[in-house]
């Protein structure tokens, strides 16, 4: 590849739900577009995009993977993502590194679990959207329901930028084509109305439109589209058959002729300061004169080079033997190496400018969400976090050989690292090592690759719910710690209040002391007291969540004040404070989405409801396919897909989304309460 400049750069995702056809897509626009001689399948294990082993022996993505091809003096970093929600993370941070999602709707299945939940967080980031509909050609499909269905759900503003003719075969644009014939709806009328949605852009090209009554040219209809893309005034449908290639060359086009540069793309959230405090919006300029700044989107433990820190590069421009900065740290490192990344294969480049993504190698400091600078002038300087599904599933781990109980952790770590929806927690308490996912597909994916990749034998234990405690009224704490033992003693004392907040606010802790009772040096080792007593849990051992902690007096000694001293009264009178709050325990209730047979509709939502769960919908998905939508407490779930699978003989699917957190009945927090007080006395 040549040189490039930022304007013939595009940065684009496949998003979307699982069995969508992403990858084939992906293998279809490399093929067209020169980059691979022959377009590879899943089926057969062979594409550039699912090259890890797990991906073929599963027949789905699990990771994010980037590749590029050139089309028309354009160059296009392309993402395909996972799609089934249990690997939503690795989808979801790649909307960090793009200008536009391209959300890939299964004509046979419409609008699933993940379709809306890709479009609704990509319109939060500010990232454009282009509907893609894949599998136009396969039996039994309604496109125009579809299209009806897709603007009812996500607006008018999702307009057709072209149209399937001759049943699927082949694919007709709208912005160069007044007249023609289409499978369905009139091209003239399809046209006329994309035209005047992007006018409506420019108060000038509109009047001159009314006034005239001709089409603006293509050259004067750029900028207009620009803005009501960047806006989500305009969300254009595209149609597409991954496996016969119909369409694939209209969705190249429109990628370089209307998809955004990154210098046309709205601008990333940076701003400086640190997370909790006083910040201000910080604008990346995607000129490559200026400091280099570049965020990390995505960390990958290679076997075979070490840690991977894959980014995107807003501003600057990266050289081999660049000195740059990880985050705050003070001390640069040296690019040694620069990659672009086509699938499993890591492709040497000398330079890297605002626009492009790209990879370095075997630096420790490097971690996901970090950002990247050559100058002190950009310490402090963030990208506003993303929302990732919070890891609810859990399974307890333990190596089977002892020899492999240390190596169990760091293998451990290196996978929490790659991925934002993967924890490891251990709990003292019962010495258990946790580890929670977003799903039962995601853990299991997880053992598989210890077992393969790392040789690790792993027992395991039943699922782990990610119960959590929280209070519902205000109450005092007091503890004054005093011990004294022959030699210089230990005194602190603490009083504080708790107070909940709303659901999902997380904790505040708040120092009101006045006078200096409690030296400025001791407030940090009360608070971290306080958050040792909330990750330990009280009344059930679970983490307390939404609450204000507000220390308001206290005492020290001259002598015998000391940190620890401090760190064990904040701890014990926090615990005080929340036994007398009323505490309760919340469950994690998730989103569940069955596709089934349509005979089976009401077998499905009487065993949901059994399960505590709530109907909030069915919707017919497909020729004889219900999807069937609802909530229902995790805890509910453990072994629901065998049950399922029983239910429909085996034809029933389902997957999950985490909703919110709910109170437990009063019969299962009294059980989880006398369960925890057991492990005390053990």
């Amino acid at each position: 590849m040549g040189q490039t400049t930022t304007s013939m750069l595009r940065a684009v995702a496949l998003v979307g739900h699982g069995a969508a056809g992403k990858t084939t897509l992906a293998e279809s626009l490399l093929a067209a577009a020169g980059a691979i001689s022959s377009r590879g399948a899943v089926e057969r294990g062979n594409t550039v995009c699912d090259f890890d082993a797990q991906e073929k022996e599963f027949g789905h993505s699990l990771n994010a993977t980037l590749v590029g091809f050139s089309w028309q003096d354009v160059y296009v970093h392309l993402i395909d993502t996972p799609g089934f929600p249990d690997f939503a993370g690795q989808a979801i941070s790649a909307l960090a590194a793009v200008d536009t999602a391209l959300v890939v709707i299964n004509a046979q299945n419409g609008i699933e679990l993940s379709t809306e939940k890709m479009m609704q967080l990509a319109a939060a980031r500010g990232v454009c959207r282009m509907i893609v509909i894949n599998k136009i050609d396969a039996d039994n499909v309604n496109l125009p329901a579809l299209v009806g269905e897709i603007r009812e759900r996500f607006g008018r503003e999702c307009m057709l930028l072209d149209l399937p003719v001759k049943h699927g075969a082949e694919v007709v644009e709208l912005l160069g084509h007044d007249s023609g014939e289409s499978d369905f709806e009139s091209v003239a009328a399809a046209h006329r109305a994309l035209i005047d949605q992007i006018v409506e852009e420019d108060e000038d090209l509109l009047a001159r439109y009314l006034d005239e009554g001709l089409d603006p040219s293509p050259e004067e209809l750029h900028l207009p589209f620009e803005k009501a893309l960047r806006s989500g005034h305009l969300i254009p449908i595209l149609f597409v058959s991954a496996r016969t290639g119909a369409g694939i060359r209209q969705l190249l086009d429109a990628l370089a002729q209307l998809a955004p540069s990154p210098a046309e793309g709205n601008p990333p959230p940076f701003y400086r300061g640190e997370p909790g405090g006083a910040t201000e919006a910080f604008r990346a300029d995607p000129d490559p004169e200026k400091h280099v700044l570049a965020h990390v989107f995505k960390i990958v433990s290679d076997p075979f080079i070490g840690k991977v820190g894959i980014f995107r590069v807003h501003q600057g421009t990266i050289r081999k033997d660049s000195q740059l900065f990880v985050g705050d740290g003070k001390r640069p490192f040296k690019v040694g190496h620069i990659y672009r990344l086509q699938g499993k294969e890591y492709l040497e480049a000398e330079s890297l400018v605002p626009g492009d993504l790209g990879a370095v190698a075997k630096v420790d400091e490097i971690e996901f969400d970090c950002v990247l600078h050559d100058s002190h002038d950009e310490d402090h300087i963030h990208l506003k976090p993303l929302e990732f599904p919070q890891p609810m599933q859990g399974l307890a781990v333990h190596a089977k050989r002892k020899a492999d109980e240390q190596r169990l952790f760091e293998i451990l770590r290196k996978l929490e690292v790659e991925d934002p929806c993967f924890r490891i927690e251990r709990h003292p308490t019962t010495n258990e090592t946790v580890i929670r996912g977003i799903g039962e597909m995601h853990l299991r994916a997880k053992l598989t690759r210890l077992a393969q990749q790392y040789k690790l034998e792993l027992d395991t234990t039943p699922p782990q719910i990610a119960y959590r405690e929280a209070i519902t009224t205000s109450a005092e704490g007091h503890c004054r710690h005093k011990k004294q033992s022959g030699g210089a003693g230990q005194f602190g004392e603490v009083a504080l209040r708790v107070e909940p907040l709303a659901r999902g606010a997380g904790f505040e802790f708040v120092d009101i002391v006045k006078g200096g009772v409690i030296p400025g040096v001791f407030m940090a080792s009360v608070e971290k007291g306080v958050r040792q007593a909330l990750a330990d849990g009280v009344v059930a051992g679970f983490e307390v969540q939404d609450l204000r902690v507000t220390v308001h007096d206290g005492k020290s000694h001259p002598v015998d004040g000391k940190d620890i001293a401090f760190q064990t009264a904040g701890r014990k009178a926090t615990i005080e404070a929340i036994r007398a709050a009323k505490p309760i325990i919340l469950e994690p209730v998730v989103e569940i989405e069955i596709l089934a047979p349509e005979a089976m509709t009401g077998d499905l939502t009487g065993d949901l409801s059994s399960k505590r769960g709530h109907l909030t919908g069915t919707q017919p998905r497909g020729p004889g396919v219900m999807a069937i939508t609802g909530e229902v407490p995790l805890a509910e779930l453990d072994g629901y897909q065998s049950r399922l699978k029983s239910l429909t003989a085996g034809q029933g699917s389902f997957s999950i989304a985490f909703s919110h957190y709910a109170q437990v009945p009063p019969a299962t927090q009294q059980q989880l309460v006398s369960e925890h007080q057991v492990v005390d006395e053990e």
